[in-house]
């Protein structure tokens, strides 16, 4: 793999390149929650500043290496992936599984398909149109997490996870349309009938790899004792690599088996697991500003505006015509009400895979390649700010925003290297939570069980007999495994971590 010479030849270029990154890196996040408040995706902010730091902004950076980047983009989505899946719970995966694993599939397969006829009445030839389809035709988990994980927006629980689940499952057909094409266009294969199976064949063998891995680290993790905490990260983010690594060689989908290995570790007691996930959280973060800023240094400003009004007009029919047209027959049949239908069918946010997806046919030599590229990260763009900018007040008018309680302002979490025989939880008080009101010495806990702090605004309160639980208050308080059902009687559902 080779490294942008411009860049990397010189000490004094490598100086310039890291200052004008980290500078790059600190306004992204910096300028994150005022994009969050004004209801625009982030990731379009780490994007546009990509295209300011570029050869045509005023970083002057120069980046063209397609190679680079679509290694370094799947890097990236690997530990977006493994982030999402460790807060992922099987319980959500059973409930949206089917209709999500039908939009996965049967709902890319349409998008692609409606897409590409667009682009030829646009004046693409069907070559070039074919593949802009299969490129652009799925959902990006990252995109799709940074949205929905990363500020504001709380959606009831079914709709999320719909979306959330398609998104993390859908890129091996876009992959395997994307494949298909290039290999047609550039002769080495015909299109046929193998394109139906290598979808379900890619996710079976994908699931399988990122499950054993899973459960293969669960078990290096509960058995092996590392000699510093600083190891298990790496531990983990080794197993991710490798399930991906391992699933991709045989023939089956990496992105599934990270997510499936994930997945397994974030429903397992494992060490350390509060610390584990917030670094994780942060890895996550860190990939998806770095990823993104690298794809707008891909990109030449200039060359956007030609395909400025084609690309427009695309995106627009994708998010109005073509995912409608994909949606509603994969989720109707599940019981979906018509609002969610709307929203889900406008909610397709497009990102980092397709970009990547759009980097392959120039390494391997397309004709009209270019193009494609650029119009893909165009409709990127467009998603991001249609209907991606309207998501929030979407969803308030739908009523699909689902009420959260205030996050406290403390956080009290235990950290350890076995799994301990008893959880602590926390509770948020409102008026109707059946201990509102009560002082501690009145309310009858089971054995072993006791609230440990209480955190009322910007105090913290030692648990004593006479402390009276007040609405607004956040209750961290510490029961065995068999007296959850009594807890949770009392004090409500526990907050999320």
């Amino acid at each position: 793999m080779s490294l942008p010479p411009t860049v990397f030849s010189e000490p004094h270029n490598t100086a310039l390149f890291m200052v004008i990154v980290g500078a790059l890196i600190a306004v992204s996040a910096l300028f994150s929650r005022t994009f969050d408040r004004l209801g625009v995706p982030i990731v379009l902010l780490f994007l546009l500043l990509g295209m300011v730091g570029g050869s045509e902004g005023i970083g002057g950076l120069e980046f063209a290496n397609h190679a680079v980047a679509m290694r370094l983009g799947t890097i990236a989505l690997v530990l977006i992936l493994f982030d999402g899946g460790l807060n992922t719970t099987i319980a959500s995966i059973r409930e949206v599984f089917f209709p999500a694993t039908l939009m996965a599939t049967l709902g890319v397969a349409v998008t692609a398909g409606l897409l590409a006829v667009a682009a030829r009445g646009l004046g693409l030839a069907w070559p070039e149109a074919l593949l802009l389809g299969a490129v652009v035709s799925s959902t990006d988990a990252a995109a799709v997490f940074a949205v929905l994980r990363g500020g504001s927006l709380h959606l009831k629980p079914r709709v999320g996870r719909t979306i959330e689940i398609e998104s993390c499952i859908n890129d091996p057909m876009a992959l395997v349309l994307t494949m298909t094409m290039i290999e047609w266009m550039t002769g080495s294969r015909p299109l046929g009938w193998r394109l139906v199976l290598d979808v379900p064949v890619q996710l079976a063998v994908g699931a399988g790899v990122g499950i054993g891995m899973g459960r293969l680290g669960v078990v290096a993790l509960l058995r092996v004792r590392l000699p510093t905490v600083g190891l298990y990260p790496a531990l983990t983010l080794a197993f991710a690599f490798v399930a991906f690594g391992a699933a991709t060689m045989l023939h089956g989908s990496g992105i599934m088996a990270v997510y499936a290995a994930a997945v397994v570790l974030g429903n397992t007691p494992i060490p350390y697991r509060s610390g584990l996930t917030r670094i994780h959280d942060a890895l996550a973060w860190l990939s998806q500003i770095s990823m993104f800023l690298m794809f707008g240094l891909l990109v030449n400003p200039s060359e956007l505006l030609e395909v400025a009004g084609a690309g427009v007009a695309l995106a627009v029919f994708l998010a109005l015509v073509a995912r409608p047209l994909a949606v509603w027959p994969c989720l109707r049949p599940f019981g979906y009400p018509a609002k969610e239908l709307f929203y889900v069918s406008l909610i397709g946010i497009r990102g980092a895979v397709p970009i990547i997806l759009a980097t392959f046919p120039a390494l391997a030599g397309v004709e009209g390649a270019a193009r494609v590229f650029n119009l893909v990260f165009f409709i990127v763009v467009a998603s991001a700010i249609f209907p991606g900018a309207a998501i929030r007040t979407l969803t308030r008018r739908l009523g699909l925003d689902a009420p959260t309680p205030p996050a406290p302002t403390a956080v009290l979490e235990i950290n350890a290297r076995i799994p301990l025989h008893g959880d602590l939880m926390s509770f948020f008080i409102d008026q109707r939570t059946a201990v509102s009101g009560a002082p501690l010495s009145e309310i009858e806990f089971p054995e072993g069980a006791s609230v440990v702090l209480v955190v009322r605004g910007d105090d913290l309160i030692a648990a004593r007999g006479d402390t009276v639980l007040k609405p607004g208050d956040h209750v961290y308080l510490f029961s065995r495994p068999q007296d959850r059902a009594w807890i949770q009687l009392y004090f409500g559902a526990p907050e999320e971590a």
